[in-house]
C-alpha cells in the first residue's frame, strides 16, 4: 500500500467511526440514530395570482409564468407528497379581462392540488354571494384566524377550526392564516364574507391560534400563510411566538427564505402572478424541527406545463378576446420602442413609475407627483401595446388628487417613501430628486433645495391619499384639490397622442445603503 493509498484508507475509517461518534455526542447512540431518521416536509407556496392565466412578460423577456406551468410543477410536487398553500388575492376585478370574465374559474382546478388557501382581500372583489359560489367550489379550506363575523366569531374554518393541520409521516403540521391590518380599508362592506363582517386583530387571533396548534392540537410546526405587509409578518414574528416558518405576501415580494432578525422564524414570498413558487425543506427528528431550507422555483421554459390546462386556457382566452364585451380590451393604443420596465422599483426609480409621474404631473399642474409603487405591476414590453398591456401595468384605476404642502410636509411624505424601500409602499416620483440616507433623504425641487416653508403642489392618487397606511394619516389635515384625471386613463391617453413611448432612467431616488 502506497502512501496515497493508506492516506484514504484512513479518511474512510474516520468517517466510519464519526457517523458513530456524533450521534453519542449529542446524547444518541448510533442504533438510536438508525431508528430514528429525519424526515423531511416538503411545502409548496404561491400567493397573489390575480387571475394572470396566460404566461406574460417578465425579466425582461416574454413567455413567463402562466397557470398551466405552475399547474404541472404543483401536480410533481404533489405526487411526491408535498404540502400545497395558495397565498389568496387568487382573482383581480377590473384586471386582467380574464379575472372578469371568468372570475373563480381556477379555483376548482387547484382542487386534488391545493391544501389550504388563505382568504386575500381581491377574492371579494365580486360581493358576497359570488365569494360563496367560489368558495363551494373548492376542496380545500379557505382559512382566515381574523376574518369574523358580527358577533366575532371566526367565519373561514375548515371542520370548524381556524386552521387546519396535515400529517406528513408521522409529522404534523399546523397551518392558518391572516387579513392583514389594511383589510378593513381595503374591502368594502358589501363584498365581506358574511354581512357585518370584521377583520380582528391579527396578532391576538395569531397567539390564540399558535396556541390552539402547539397545545391542543400537539403540532411538530406551525406556518402562517401570510397575506400581510412585510412590514407587519416581521412584527407579528417578534410579538407571537411558536411560528415556524411565514409564507408571505400580499405586497407582491420576491423574498428568497430568510431568517426574520431577532426571532426563530423562517420567511419567504414568492412574488406574484405565478412568476416563482416558493420551495420550502421542513427537516424534523424525533419530533423536532431540525432544519429548514429553501427557494424560489422560476415558473419558466423548461418548466413543462400541464397539458390539459393549456388547452382549456387556450380556448377560453380566444373565447375572451372574442367576446363584445371585452373585445375593445384588445385594440392597439401604441408602442413601445422598446421595454418601459419597472424593475427596481420598491427601491430607485424605475423607468415606467418614471414616465408615469411625469404624465401625471404635467396633467396635474403639480410641482411633484407621487405614485405607490403598488399601483405599477408590470412593465410595458416592447412593441404593441394594447389596452390590456396597459391594464396589466396599472390595474387600478385611482383619481388623482392634488394637495397643496409645506415643503416640511412634502419632506414627511418623501421620507415615509424611503423608509419603506423594499416594499410596494415605495413611491415613484416626478420633480424631485432624492439623495442622502434612509434617516435623513436630502430632497430638491426643480433644481433647488427644498424650501420648508414654501407651498408646493404635490399630485398624489386617491389610493396613497386615503387608503395606503401610513400615508393617509399623513394626508388626514390636508385638504385635496379634485383634478377630475384617472391614473391609468390620463396614461392611456398619452398613449395614443404620443404614439410610440420610451421609458427614462434618471437616478431620481439615490439612497445610501445602511
Amino acid at each position: 500500500m502506497n502512501d496515497q493509498q493508506r492516506r484514504a484508507a484512513i479518511v474512510r475509517v474516520f468517517a466510519i467511526a464519526l457517523m458513530f461518534v456524533t450521534p453519542i455526542l449529542h446524547g444518541a447512540s448510533a442504533a438510536d440514530a438508525a431508528a430514528d431518521p429525519p424526515t423531511r416536509v416538503t411545502l409548496l407556496h404561491f400567493s397573489d395570482y390575480h387571475s394572470h392565466a396566460l404566461p406574460f412578460w417578465n425579466d425582461h423577456r416574454g413567455d413567463q409564468a402562466g397557470i398551466a406551468r405552475a399547474i404541472g410543477y404543483l401536480k410533481r410536487g404533489k405526487r411526491s407528497g408535498a404540502l400545497v398553500f395558495s397565498g389568496g388575492d387568487m382573482m383581480n376585478h377590473g384586471s386582467p379581462a380574464w379575472s372578469d370574465k371568468y372570475q373563480c374559474a381556477e379555483w376548482s382546478w387547484m382542487n386534488g392540488i391545493v391544501d389550504a388557501m388563505a382568504f386575500g382581500n381581491h377574492d371579494a372583489d365580486y360581493g358576497t354571494s359570488k365569494f360563496a359560489q367560489c368558495r363551494a367550489v373548492t376542496r380545500y379550506p379557505i382559512l382566515s384566524a381574523n376574518t369574523l363575523d358580527a358577533t366575532g366569531s371566526v367565519i373561514l374554518l375548515d371542520r370548524g377550526k381556524p386552521y387546519s393541520v396535515f400529517t406528513r409521516g408521522s409529522i404534523r403540521i399546523g397551518v392558518f392564516a391572516l387579513a392583514g391590518r389594511d383589510f378593513e380599508t381595503l374591502v368594502k362592506p358589501a363584498n365581506r364574507p358574511a354581512t357585518g363582517a370584521v377583520f380582528g386583530d391579527p396578532v391576538a387571533a395569531a397567539r390564540a391560534t399558535v396556541r390552539a396548534l402547539r397545545e391542543e392540537e400537539r403540532v411538530d410546526a406551525v406556518v402562517l400563510i401570510g397575506h400581510q405587509q412585510l412590514d407587519d409578518d416581521f412584527a407579528l414574528a417578534r410579538q407571537v411566538e411558536g411560528i415556524d416558518l411565514i409564507l408571505g405576501t400580499h405586497s407582491h415580494l420576491k423574498r428568497e427564505l430568510m431568517q426574520i432578525p431577532g426571532t426563530s422564524t423562517w420567511f419567504i414570498s414568492p412574488f406574484q402572478y405565478l412568476t416563482y413558487i416558493a420551495r420550502v425543506e421542513m427537516t424534523f427528528r424525533s419530533h423536532r424541527l431540525v432544519r429548514v431550507s429553501g427557494r424560489l422555483v422560476r415558473m419558466a421554459e423548461p418548466m413543462a406545463a400541464d397539458r390539459a390546462t393549456t388547452g382549456r386556457i387556450r380556448s377560453m382566452e380566444h373565447a375572451l378576446e372574442h367576446d363584445p364585451r371585452f373585445a375593445p380590451l384588445f385594440a392597439r393604443l401604441g408602442r413601445a420602442a422598446s421595454e418601459v420596465s419597472n424593475d427596481g422599483q420598491l427601491e430607485r426609480d424605475a423607468p415606467l413609475g418614471n414616465l408615469v409621474t411625469d404624465v401625471v404631473r404635467k396633467a396635474a399642474n403639480a410641482d411633484v407627483a407621487m405614485v405607490t409603487s403598488s399601483s405599477l405591476r408590470q412593465s410595458i414590453p416592447p412593441g404593441r401595446i394594447l389596452v390590456e398591456t396597459l391594464r396589466a401595468a396599472m390595474p387600478y384605476e385611482n383619481a388623482v388628487l392634488v394637495y397643496p404642502m409645506s415643503g416640511a410636509q412634502l419632506q414627511s411624505v418623501i421620507a415615509y417613501s424611503v423608509a419603506h424601500s423594499g416594499t410596494d409602499t415605495f413611491c415613484q416620483l416626478s420633480g424631485a430628486v432624492v439623495r442622502g440616507s434612509a434617516r435623513m433623504p436630502v430632497i430638491s425641487i426643480a433644481g433647488a433645495p427644498l424650501d420648508p416653508i414654501r407651498t408646493y403642489r404635490v399630485a398624489v392618487t386617491d389610493f396613497q391619499a386615503l387608503v395606503a397606511d401610513g400615508y393617509r394619516q399623513i394626508f388626514a389635515p390636508l385638504k385635496s384639490e379634485t383634478t377630475g384625471l384617472k391614473l391609468r386613463e390620463t396614461f392611456q391617453r398619452y398613449i395614443e397622442e404620443t404614439g410610440t413611448i420610451r421609458g427614462t432612467s434618471e437616478e431620481r431616488i439615490r439612497i445610501e445603503k445602511q
